[in-house]
This record gives C-alpha cells, structure tokens and sequence, in this order.
C-alpha cells in the first residue's frame, strides 16, 4: 500500500473532487439501520443494458441465494463507475462486489480503494497469468477477470482472392505489407483499423507497438519507430485510408463490413456483425514484425473486492466472487458478452462450442494487460503520449522518429 500522500496523487489524478484523508481507506455497505443482519450484498457492473430479467442479473441473484444473501446490484455506465466507486469509497460507502474495466484496477487499489486476494482469500491459480496481470499492483492481486476481448485481423476472402493472396502468406509485417499492395493493384482497399487520438487509438495501436518489440517506458527506440512508421507508410502508400486518423472501432468496422476492404484490425465484439457482413471472412492474429503472434492489450472487467471496515463480510463476497468464476458460471457469461474466458478450462468448452473462437483463444493467450509491467497508473499518461505521437506521425505533421521523442519527453515529465 503507498503512503496518504501518494494515495492523494492516485484519487487527484482519477477524480479531482476526491480528497483521501490520512490513514486507510475504509469502506462498508452494510447499513445497521437498514440491514441490521448484515446480509443484503451490493455489486456494481459497468452493464447497464442488463435488467432485472437479464441471464446476468439472474446470476447475480443465485450467486447471493447461494451464499444465502440478497443482492442489491446497481449498473453504470463504465465512464461513470470509476468516479462513482471513488466518491463511495471517501464516504465509507463502496460496494460489496464490484465489476470494473481493468485498467481501473490500478487506480483503485493504489488509491486504496481495493482489497487484495491475501485480505479475500480469493484463489487466482486457474486465470491465465497474463490476463491476470491487468489486475495486479505492488506485487498483489486485486480481483480476477471476468472475461477477456482483445485484436485481431479479420478479412475478406473475396478480396484475396481476387488479388491472388493466400491468407497462409501472411505471417509477418513484411508478408502483409506485401498482401496490401496487391489488394491495392487489384482496385481494391487494404487494411482498416482505429487511430484515433483517444485510449482507443492506443488500444488499437499497441499490437504492432509490442509486435514490434518495443516497450512502453521507451517510446522513442528503435522498435517503437518501426511501429509508428508501418502505419505511417500504409497511408502514405494508399494502404490504409486517411480516415483512420479519425476512425473509431465502430467506424473502421463500418468501412470493413462495406466489402471493399482486404483487412480490418477489431476485436470479439465484432463477431455478431461480422456474420452479417454478407461476405466470406476469416481471421488471423495479428502477426509481429518478424511472425508469430503479437501481443494485443487486453480488454474486459474484472471482479474486485473494495476495502470493508467489517473484514468478516469478506467470507460471503469470497463466496459471491467464486460463484461468479466458476466453471459453469463463466461460460455463460463469457458467452453473453462475447468474451473469452480467463480460464484454460472454460477456454476448451468455448471452442469445442465455436471452433472460430481458436483463433481469439490464442491472441488472448499472447495478449497482456495495458497496465501491466508494474505500469499501474503512468500508464494512462504514456498512452496520451503514444496516442499523440501516431497521430502526429500519420498526419505528417511530425516523422516517426521525432514524434515519439517528443512523446517520450513528455512522457518522462508526466511519471515522475
């Protein structure tokens, strides 16, 4: 746990509104006056599509029927919660439960906010390591993941074919660039993706940035240059559209699902459109600069514990969490939200169930966590810098090299 005073700089940088006071953070959301036997449990999720007649609320509702509580669950918009668990938290009052992306896990729990997996007694052995590295801080874990998304290639068999590009070429950046140009040579277009000037640009961009080899505490090496400049040279080249600049998931999909593309970088989400695209498609991983599988960030929620002034509650949210992450349980939620699942046992029932799911299970097992590599919370203050630099070097208005050498001064300056 960091000092009052660096728990300060945590909760300024997330919520400027939220002072800590000294000492620990304590939190209960058991109110005497209203629940004098202590047994109604609340969780907070970043779903509030599902109501109360959803599979999900219903799984909640067992989970607490089985640990012989009730569940009083209330569902955020997810750029809601994380301000609405810290304001809890200042008033003594967070959720029993709570369900956060998990780049957030890190400004919780430095911020004190989190209880870690020695304080819930929460088993972690079955996650996979690396996605279970999102959720962890100062050498602890706070929660489990509750499913993982991440990036991959999907593309057109059409347009490959009619540009005579077999698929099974395309194993590096060398072979794609070079399944580009003879997409673009046939008339049409090559590769679509997401490099807007937000965290979703960063997302999008990281594959290659790791794939390339670079790290996220040098942004200006070598590795980190050819990164930016493979985008830079798809645009210059007619490659990739000039939209990307602009382009979101949602709008680069778009221009994937008109047909005329070869290639779209997204991600799991995108399944349910993509069978109904009206074509053929497939999809890789995406490869790093010399083959393999490239590390893509990882996306989806974890399950955390915030920090009770009454330790005992946390035998019954140990029970809820578990309940939550078991076998049966997570399959049906991985489902629903189109994710896969943090374990390699629920991983194999996934795709003895949907065999185009293999290809996810492999780039969620390469895949790492955004705050991951002891990043926590500098991570959001690299990203901008990273998200700025792409954008500067496709633009034109800086090269590669110089945009990431003022994204890594800039950088420097903002985590020290």
């Amino acid at each position: 746990m960091r000092s009052t005073t660096a728990r300060r700089r945590v909760l300024a940088f997330a919520l400027t509104t939220v002072a800590v006071t000294a000492g620990t953070v304590a939190c209960s959301s058991a109110d005497p006056a209203t629940d004098p036997a202590g047994t109604t449990y609340t969780i907070w999720d970043p779903y509030p599509q599902y109501d109360g007649s959803s599979d999900w609320v219903k799984l909640l509702n067992k989970c607490g029927a089985d640990a012989g509580v009730t569940i009083t669950r209330t569902g955020y918009d997810t750029t809601d919660l994380t301000n609405k668990v810290l304001l809890a938290a200042q008033q003594a009052n967070a959720p029993d439960v709570l369900i956060v992306d998990n780049p957030v896990i890190s400004t919780l729990a430095e911020a004190g906010v989190l209880a870690s997996s020695d304080d819930t007694k929460l088993d972690t052995t079955a996650i996979s390591a690396n996605l279970l590295g999102a959720g962890q801080s100062g050498g602890k874990t706070y929660g489990i993941p509750i499913g993982a998304n991440t990036l991959a290639l999907y593309y057109n068999k059409a347009v490959l074919k009619a540009a005579g590009v077999d698929i099974a070429s395309v194993t590096d950046w060398n072979s794609l660039t070079a399944a580009l140009a003879k997409v673009k040579a046939a008339g049409k277009k090559g590769i679509t993706f997401s490099a807007i000037g937000t965290e979703e640009g960063s997302f999008q961009f990281l594959p290659w940035y790791w794939g390339s080899g670079a790290n996220l505490t040098k942004l200006d090496s070598p590795q980190a240059v050819a990164a930016v400049s493979l985008w830079t040279d798809w645009v210059k080249q007619g490659y990739a559209p000039n939209s990307v600049i602009n382009n979101t998931q949602t709008t680069s999909w778009q221009e994937f699902a008109t047909g005329e593309y070869a290639f779209a970088e997204n991600g799991t989400w995108q399944l349910g459109n993509a069978k109904k695209a009206g074509f053929e498609y497939g999809i890789i991983p995406v490869p790093g600069v010399d083959g393999g599988t490239a590390a893509a960030p990882t996306g989806g929620e974890f399950v955390s514990v915030p920090v009770q002034k009454d330790t005992a509650r946390y035998t019954t949210t140990q029970k809820l969490v578990s309940c939550l992450a078991s076998t049966d349980n997570s399959l049906a939620t991985v489902t629903a939200l189109n994710y896969i699942a943090p374990t390699e046992a629920v991983q194999a029932k996934q795709v003895a169930a949907n065999a185009e799911l293999q290809v996810w299970v492999a780039a969620v097992k390469a895949a790492k966590g955004r705050t991951g590599d002891n990043l926590g919370t500098d991570y959001p203050k690299i990203s901008q810098q990273l998200w700025t630099a792409v954008q500067a070097a496709l633009s034109g208005s800086k090269t590669p090299q110089a945009a990431l050498t003022d994204a890594q001064t800039a950088a420097a300056a903002a985590t020290k």
